[in-house]
């Protein structure tokens, strides 16, 4: 980045519709947006260039390497995990993100103070994840904060628009 300001990371930043309307709105802070699927970055890094954003970059990488391997200790300010793969199938379900190894990590790369935003239409798996977390003596249970209108994802807006549930829950990081 250009110039030294805390850092957020989007986990799984699909088109970028958060990812840019966030850092447009908050040119005081850096992102990381984290994508697997090819096209999708492309899409996303032209966008943020007919956008003029200088305070975003993007990583095609699998979301828990980087969590994981790649971001050093203490330095994020937020993560955002929003509408992550269900893996609704029993047997798949060791797929998911979300697990007690990945929060470990999340407990690491944060810095104190730190918060996790998460949503997702698959309310068994929120009540999974919300477990995850209440395990992990790192993290407290926070109010999920009011995202402006432009900072909805595109799974919310087709979710939402079909009526759906949407489990929303934050965790800051302890000491």
């Amino acid at each position: 980045f250009a110039s030294r300001q805390p850092v957020e990371v989007d986990i799984g930043c699909g088109k970028g519709g958060f990812l840019l309307a966030r850092a447009k709105a908050h040119p005081d802070t850096n992102f990381i947006g984290v994508e697997r699927m090819l096209k999708r970055v492309v899409k996303v890094d032209g966008k943020i260039s007919r956008a003029g954003l200088t305070n975003i970059r993007l990583l095609r990488l699998e979301c828990s390497h980087v969590v994981c391997n790649m971001l050093p200790a203490e330095s994020i300010r937020a993560v955002y995990i929003f509408f992550p793969d269900p893996w609704p199938k029993r047997r798949h379900q060791r797929r998911r993100l979300i697990s007690g190894q990945f929060v470990d990590a999340l407990g690491v790369v944060l810095a104190p103070g730190g918060l996790v935003h998460l949503m997702t239409d698959h309310l068994e798996y929120f009540e999974s994840m919300q477990r995850t977390f209440a395990r992990n003596q790192r993290f407290e249970p926070v109010p999920f904060p009011d995202f402006p209108k432009e900072e909805q994802t595109d799974f919310q807006k087709v979710f939402e628009k079909m009526g759906r549930t949407i489990g929303r829950g934050s965790f800051r990081r302890t000491g």
